[in-house]
Protein backbone atom coordinates (compact mmCIF):
# COMPACT_ATOMS: atom_id res chain seq x y z
CA UNK A 1 0.00 0.00 0.00
CA UNK A 2 2.79 2.57 0.99
CA UNK A 3 4.99 1.55 -1.77
CA UNK A 4 2.42 2.26 -4.72
CA UNK A 5 0.91 5.03 -2.85
CA UNK A 6 3.78 6.92 -2.82
CA UNK A 7 4.76 6.11 -6.50
CA UNK A 8 1.42 7.99 -7.10
CA UNK A 9 2.57 11.30 -5.00
CA UNK A 10 5.93 11.07 -7.03
CA UNK A 11 3.97 10.82 -10.45
CA UNK A 12 2.24 13.81 -8.81
CA UNK A 13 5.03 15.92 -9.07
CA UNK A 14 5.68 15.50 -4.99
CA UNK A 15 8.59 14.56 -3.25
CA UNK A 16 8.42 12.25 -0.30
CA UNK A 17 11.31 11.21 2.04
CA UNK A 18 11.02 7.98 3.74
CA UNK A 19 12.98 7.30 7.19
CA UNK A 20 12.74 3.71 7.68
CA UNK A 21 14.58 1.92 10.81
CA UNK A 22 17.30 -0.56 8.99
CA UNK A 23 15.57 -4.50 10.13
CA UNK A 24 16.42 -7.47 8.73
CA UNK A 25 13.17 -8.82 8.08
CA UNK A 26 12.50 -5.42 5.65
CA UNK A 27 15.47 -6.08 3.49
CA UNK A 28 14.60 -8.74 1.33
CA UNK A 29 11.43 -6.65 0.21
CA UNK A 30 13.22 -3.44 0.63
CA UNK A 31 16.33 -4.76 -1.88
CA UNK A 32 13.06 -5.98 -4.70
CA UNK A 33 11.81 -2.43 -4.83
CA UNK A 34 12.60 0.08 -7.57
CA UNK A 35 12.56 2.99 -5.78
CA UNK A 36 10.11 5.34 -7.94
CA UNK A 37 10.88 9.04 -9.22
CA UNK A 38 10.88 11.77 -6.56
CA UNK A 39 11.37 8.85 -3.39
CA UNK A 40 14.35 9.17 -0.98
CA UNK A 41 14.69 5.82 1.29
CA UNK A 42 17.13 7.18 4.64
CA UNK A 43 17.78 3.63 6.49
CA UNK A 44 18.49 4.16 9.83
CA UNK A 45 20.14 2.43 12.84
CA UNK A 46 19.31 4.90 15.64
CA UNK A 47 17.12 8.14 15.58
CA UNK A 48 18.69 10.09 17.67
CA UNK A 49 22.08 9.73 16.18
CA UNK A 50 20.72 11.30 13.14
CA UNK A 51 18.24 13.98 14.33
CA UNK A 52 20.13 17.17 12.60
CA UNK A 53 19.47 15.02 9.01
CA UNK A 54 15.95 14.40 9.92
CA UNK A 55 15.44 18.53 11.20
CA UNK A 56 17.03 19.62 8.13
CA UNK A 57 14.84 17.55 6.13
CA UNK A 58 11.66 18.31 8.45
CA UNK A 59 12.82 22.27 7.51
CA UNK A 60 11.93 21.82 4.04
CA UNK A 61 9.01 19.82 4.24
CA UNK A 62 5.35 20.99 3.42
CA UNK A 63 3.43 17.79 5.42
CA UNK A 64 5.62 16.07 8.03
CA UNK A 65 3.86 12.61 9.17
CA UNK A 66 4.84 10.02 11.12
CA UNK A 67 2.32 6.76 11.08
CA UNK A 68 1.51 3.83 13.99
CA UNK A 69 4.10 0.77 14.50
CA UNK A 70 6.65 3.80 14.13
CA UNK A 71 9.51 1.90 16.14
CA UNK A 72 11.08 5.34 17.69
CA UNK A 73 7.58 7.02 17.87
CA UNK A 74 7.96 9.48 20.68
CA UNK A 75 11.03 10.78 19.45
CA UNK A 76 9.39 10.81 15.93
CA UNK A 77 6.46 12.59 16.95
CA UNK A 78 8.49 15.20 18.95
CA UNK A 79 10.76 16.29 16.05
CA UNK A 80 7.54 16.11 13.27
CA UNK A 81 5.49 17.98 15.98
CA UNK A 82 8.30 20.66 16.20
CA UNK A 83 9.18 21.41 12.51
CA UNK A 84 7.65 24.32 10.67
CA UNK A 85 5.55 22.35 8.38
CA UNK A 86 2.75 23.35 6.90
CA UNK A 87 0.76 19.66 8.30
CA UNK A 88 1.96 17.90 10.82
CA UNK A 89 -0.32 14.61 10.41
CA UNK A 90 -0.20 10.82 12.19
CA UNK A 91 -1.42 8.00 10.12
CA UNK A 92 -2.89 5.01 11.85
CA UNK A 93 -2.70 1.84 9.94
CA UNK A 94 -4.42 -0.17 11.76
CA UNK A 95 -7.07 1.96 13.79
CA UNK A 96 -9.09 -1.11 15.67
CA UNK A 97 -5.96 -2.48 16.95
CA UNK A 98 -5.13 0.82 18.30
CA UNK A 99 -8.88 1.54 19.95
CA UNK A 100 -9.11 -2.04 21.62
CA UNK A 101 -6.01 -1.89 22.79
CA UNK A 102 -6.44 1.43 24.44
CA UNK A 103 -9.85 0.09 25.65
CA UNK A 104 -8.03 -3.34 27.45
CA UNK A 105 -6.02 -0.90 29.01
CA UNK A 106 -3.14 -1.87 27.17
CA UNK A 107 0.30 0.36 26.18
CA UNK A 108 0.38 1.25 22.45
CA UNK A 109 3.86 2.59 22.22
CA UNK A 110 3.32 4.48 18.81
CA UNK A 111 1.04 6.54 20.08
CA UNK A 112 2.40 10.07 21.53
CA UNK A 113 2.20 10.33 25.25
CA UNK A 114 0.03 13.51 24.91
CA UNK A 115 -2.15 11.80 22.36
CA UNK A 116 -3.20 13.02 19.26
CA UNK A 117 -4.31 16.64 19.88
CA UNK A 118 -0.97 18.36 18.63
CA UNK A 119 -1.29 17.05 15.40
CA UNK A 120 -2.58 19.01 12.60
CA UNK A 121 -4.35 16.35 10.68
CA UNK A 122 -4.78 12.16 11.90
CA UNK A 123 -5.58 9.78 8.88
CA UNK A 124 -7.20 6.91 9.54
CA UNK A 125 -6.99 3.49 7.41
CA UNK A 126 -10.25 2.76 9.10
CA UNK A 127 -12.99 5.20 8.98
CA UNK A 128 -16.59 5.31 10.31
CA UNK A 129 -17.05 5.68 14.35
CA UNK A 130 -13.19 4.54 14.76
CA UNK A 131 -13.20 8.36 13.36
CA UNK A 132 -14.56 9.57 16.38
CA UNK A 133 -13.26 7.28 19.09
CA UNK A 134 -9.84 8.79 17.97
CA UNK A 135 -11.29 12.18 18.94
CA UNK A 136 -12.75 10.99 21.86
CA UNK A 137 -9.58 9.17 23.27
CA UNK A 138 -6.89 10.52 22.17
CA UNK A 139 -7.95 13.95 21.46
CA UNK A 140 -7.76 14.10 17.91
CA UNK A 141 -8.99 17.43 16.03
CA UNK A 142 -9.06 16.57 12.15
CA UNK A 143 -9.69 13.32 11.75
CA UNK A 144 -10.19 11.99 7.92
CA UNK A 145 -10.09 8.43 6.83
CA UNK A 146 -7.19 7.35 4.27
CA UNK A 147 -8.45 3.90 3.23
CA UNK A 148 -6.51 1.08 1.60
CA UNK A 149 -6.03 0.83 -2.35
CA UNK A 150 -4.40 -1.23 -5.17
CA UNK A 151 -1.73 -0.58 -7.40
CA UNK A 152 -3.55 -1.67 -10.97
CA UNK A 153 0.26 -1.96 -12.49
CA UNK A 154 1.27 -5.01 -9.59
CA UNK A 155 -2.52 -6.21 -9.71
CA UNK A 156 -4.49 -7.30 -12.70
CA UNK A 157 -5.69 -10.32 -14.12
CA UNK A 158 -2.77 -12.94 -14.97
CA UNK A 159 -2.58 -16.03 -16.53
CA UNK A 160 -3.69 -18.85 -14.53
CA UNK A 161 -1.29 -21.15 -12.79
CA UNK A 162 -1.99 -24.79 -12.81
CA UNK A 163 -0.70 -25.26 -9.30
CA UNK A 164 -3.22 -22.88 -8.20
CA UNK A 165 -6.26 -24.33 -9.77
CA UNK A 166 -9.30 -24.30 -7.80
CA UNK A 167 -13.16 -23.69 -7.02
CA UNK A 168 -12.34 -21.57 -3.95
CA UNK A 169 -9.07 -20.10 -2.96
CA UNK A 170 -8.01 -18.07 0.41
CA UNK A 171 -5.38 -15.57 0.65
CA UNK A 172 -4.35 -14.99 4.18
CA UNK A 173 -1.80 -15.52 7.41
CA UNK A 174 -3.27 -17.45 10.27
CA UNK A 175 -4.87 -15.25 12.66
CA UNK A 176 -6.43 -16.92 15.95
CA UNK A 177 -9.33 -14.09 15.59
CA UNK A 178 -10.20 -15.22 11.89
CA UNK A 179 -10.08 -18.83 12.32
CA UNK A 180 -13.58 -19.10 13.46
CA UNK A 181 -14.91 -17.39 10.43
CA UNK A 182 -12.42 -19.43 8.19
CA UNK A 183 -13.38 -22.80 9.13
CA UNK A 184 -16.98 -21.35 8.98
CA UNK A 185 -16.50 -20.33 5.32
CA UNK A 186 -13.99 -22.33 4.29
CA UNK A 187 -13.41 -25.54 5.81
CA UNK A 188 -17.07 -26.26 6.33
CA UNK A 189 -17.40 -25.95 2.24
CA UNK A 190 -14.39 -27.98 1.44
CA UNK A 191 -15.71 -30.83 3.83
CA UNK A 192 -19.16 -30.83 2.25
CA UNK A 193 -17.92 -30.35 -1.86
CA UNK A 194 -15.15 -33.79 -1.48
CA UNK A 195 -14.98 -33.24 -5.04
CA UNK A 196 -14.56 -29.38 -5.21
CA UNK A 197 -10.67 -27.80 -4.93
CA UNK A 198 -10.18 -25.07 -2.17
CA UNK A 199 -6.86 -23.87 -2.49
CA UNK A 200 -5.22 -21.75 0.71
CA UNK A 201 -1.95 -20.09 1.35
CA UNK A 202 -0.52 -18.28 4.32
CA UNK A 203 2.17 -18.50 6.93
CA UNK A 204 2.17 -19.69 10.04
CA UNK A 205 -0.77 -22.18 9.85
CA UNK A 206 -0.68 -24.83 12.68
CA UNK A 207 -0.10 -28.67 12.70
CA UNK A 208 -3.35 -28.97 14.36
CA UNK A 209 -5.38 -26.89 11.58
CA UNK A 210 -8.51 -28.47 10.49
CA UNK A 211 -6.91 -29.82 6.78
CA UNK A 212 -9.18 -31.62 4.77
CA UNK A 213 -8.13 -33.99 1.20
CA UNK A 214 -9.31 -31.62 -1.18
CA UNK A 215 -7.55 -27.98 0.49
CA UNK A 216 -4.20 -27.68 -1.21
CA UNK A 217 -2.16 -25.43 0.96
CA UNK A 218 0.43 -23.29 -0.31
CA UNK A 219 2.61 -22.07 2.81
CA UNK A 220 4.46 -19.49 1.38
CA UNK A 221 3.30 -17.24 -1.96
CA UNK A 222 5.35 -13.84 -2.94
CA UNK A 223 3.41 -10.86 -3.71
CA UNK A 224 4.27 -11.42 -7.00
CA UNK A 225 2.36 -14.42 -7.61
CA UNK A 226 -1.04 -13.30 -5.67
CA UNK A 227 -2.90 -12.02 -9.00
CA UNK A 228 -2.06 -15.48 -10.41
CA UNK A 229 -3.89 -17.19 -7.49
CA UNK A 230 -6.73 -15.04 -7.46
CA UNK A 231 -6.83 -15.59 -11.72
CA UNK A 232 -6.44 -19.22 -11.41
CA UNK A 233 -9.63 -19.96 -9.18
CA UNK A 234 -13.22 -19.41 -9.73
CA UNK A 235 -13.82 -17.31 -6.53
CA UNK A 236 -11.38 -15.90 -3.30
CA UNK A 237 -12.80 -15.66 -0.18
CA UNK A 238 -12.65 -12.40 2.09
CA UNK A 239 -12.66 -12.84 6.13
CA UNK A 240 -12.18 -9.77 8.24
CA UNK A 241 -10.02 -9.39 11.49
CA UNK A 242 -12.35 -9.36 14.25
CA UNK A 243 -11.40 -6.01 15.35
CA UNK A 244 -12.14 -4.41 12.09
CA UNK A 245 -15.45 -6.45 11.60
CA UNK A 246 -16.50 -4.97 14.77
CA UNK A 247 -15.56 -1.09 13.95
CA UNK A 248 -16.00 -1.82 10.23
CA UNK A 249 -15.10 0.68 7.34
CA UNK A 250 -11.93 -1.18 7.33
CA UNK A 251 -11.02 -2.49 3.86
CA UNK A 252 -8.39 -4.91 3.61
CA UNK A 253 -5.69 -4.24 0.91
CA UNK A 254 -6.52 -7.33 -0.54
CA UNK A 255 -9.74 -7.13 -0.98
CA UNK A 256 -8.46 -4.24 -3.79
CA UNK A 257 -6.09 -6.32 -4.88
CA UNK A 258 -8.79 -9.15 -6.05
CA UNK A 259 -10.87 -7.40 -7.34
CA UNK A 260 -8.53 -5.37 -9.57
CA UNK A 261 -7.34 -8.90 -11.01
CA UNK A 262 -11.20 -9.22 -11.58
CA UNK A 263 -11.55 -12.49 -9.10
CA UNK A 264 -15.19 -12.97 -8.08
CA UNK A 265 -14.86 -11.91 -4.00
CA UNK A 266 -16.75 -13.65 -1.15
CA UNK A 267 -16.53 -11.60 1.54
CA UNK A 268 -18.25 -11.66 5.09
CA UNK A 269 -20.21 -8.81 6.47
CA UNK A 270 -19.39 -5.75 8.16
CA UNK A 271 -20.44 -1.96 8.37
CA UNK A 272 -19.60 -0.36 5.32
CA UNK A 273 -18.59 -2.76 3.07
CA UNK A 274 -21.28 -1.27 0.53
CA UNK A 275 -19.19 2.04 0.65
CA UNK A 276 -16.60 -0.17 -1.54
CA UNK A 277 -18.46 -2.51 -2.94
CA UNK A 278 -21.70 -3.61 -3.84
CA UNK A 279 -23.31 -7.22 -2.25
CA UNK A 280 -24.83 -9.00 -4.97
CA UNK A 281 -23.35 -7.09 -7.86
CA UNK A 282 -19.61 -6.17 -7.11
CA UNK A 283 -18.92 -9.09 -4.35
CA UNK A 284 -20.81 -12.01 -2.68
CA UNK A 285 -21.63 -11.90 0.64
CA UNK A 286 -21.23 -15.34 2.28
CA UNK A 287 -22.21 -15.28 6.10
CA UNK A 288 -22.33 -19.20 6.47
CA UNK A 289 -21.13 -22.61 4.53
CA UNK A 290 -24.38 -22.92 2.76
CA UNK A 291 -24.15 -19.36 1.23
CA UNK A 292 -20.40 -19.97 0.42
CA UNK A 293 -21.71 -23.81 -1.41
CA UNK A 294 -24.09 -21.77 -2.97
CA UNK A 295 -22.38 -19.35 -4.16
CA UNK A 296 -19.81 -21.62 -5.48
CA UNK A 297 -22.40 -23.45 -7.19
CA UNK A 298 -23.36 -20.34 -9.76
CA UNK A 299 -22.67 -20.25 -12.97
CA UNK A 300 -19.25 -19.39 -14.11
CA UNK A 301 -20.54 -16.31 -16.50
CA UNK A 302 -22.39 -15.12 -13.46
CA UNK A 303 -19.31 -15.23 -11.32
CA UNK A 304 -16.84 -13.44 -13.87
CA UNK A 305 -19.38 -10.69 -14.79
CA UNK A 306 -18.86 -10.09 -10.70
CA UNK A 307 -15.72 -10.02 -10.41
CA UNK A 308 -15.62 -8.00 -13.95
CA UNK A 309 -17.88 -5.08 -11.75
CA UNK A 310 -15.53 -5.02 -8.63
CA UNK A 311 -12.70 -4.96 -10.72
CA UNK A 312 -14.25 -2.06 -12.86
CA UNK A 313 -15.22 -0.30 -9.78
CA UNK A 314 -11.69 -1.17 -7.91
CA UNK A 315 -10.07 0.54 -10.52
CA UNK A 316 -12.68 3.97 -10.91
CA UNK A 317 -12.08 4.31 -6.72
CA UNK A 318 -9.97 2.77 -5.06
CA UNK A 319 -6.53 2.94 -6.93
CA UNK A 320 -2.95 4.55 -5.18
CA UNK A 321 -3.47 7.00 -7.48
CA UNK A 322 -7.32 8.44 -5.89
CA UNK A 323 -5.98 8.02 -2.37
CA UNK A 324 -2.99 10.21 -3.17
CA UNK A 325 -5.27 12.51 -4.67
CA UNK A 326 -7.43 12.36 -1.78
CA UNK A 327 -4.07 12.40 0.72
CA UNK A 328 -3.18 16.16 -1.15
CA UNK A 329 -6.81 17.87 -1.13
CA UNK A 330 -6.82 16.98 2.42
CA UNK A 331 -3.21 18.39 3.10
CA UNK A 332 -3.88 21.43 1.15
CA UNK A 333 -7.13 22.25 2.79
CA UNK A 334 -5.55 22.09 6.58
CA UNK A 335 -2.77 23.74 5.22
CA UNK A 336 -5.02 26.63 4.45
CA UNK A 337 -7.02 26.52 6.94
CA UNK A 338 -10.18 25.43 6.05
CA UNK A 339 -11.68 21.74 7.32
CA UNK A 340 -11.52 19.11 4.81
CA UNK A 341 -14.46 17.12 4.24
CA UNK A 342 -13.89 13.24 4.08
CA UNK A 343 -13.38 12.14 0.35
CA UNK A 344 -15.95 9.61 -0.79
CA UNK A 345 -14.41 5.54 -0.41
Amino acid sequence: MWRALLKALGRADHTVTFYEKDVPYYATARDAWHHPPGFNLRLYNDLDEIRTEVRRDLDRADVAMITSYCPDAQLASRFVLDSPARVRAFYDLDTPVTLSALADGQPVPYLPAQGLGDFDLVLSYTGGKALQELQSRLGASVVLPLYGSVDPESHGPAAPHADFRGDLSYLGTYAADRQPALEELFVRPAAQMPRHRFVLAGAQYPHDFPWARNIFFLRHLEPALHPALYSSSRATLNITRRAMAQYGYCPSGRLFEAAACGAPIFTDGWDGLKAFFTPGEEVVRVDTAEDVIAAIERPDAELKSIGQRARDRALCEHTAGQRARTLITYCNEVAAGSQPAACSA
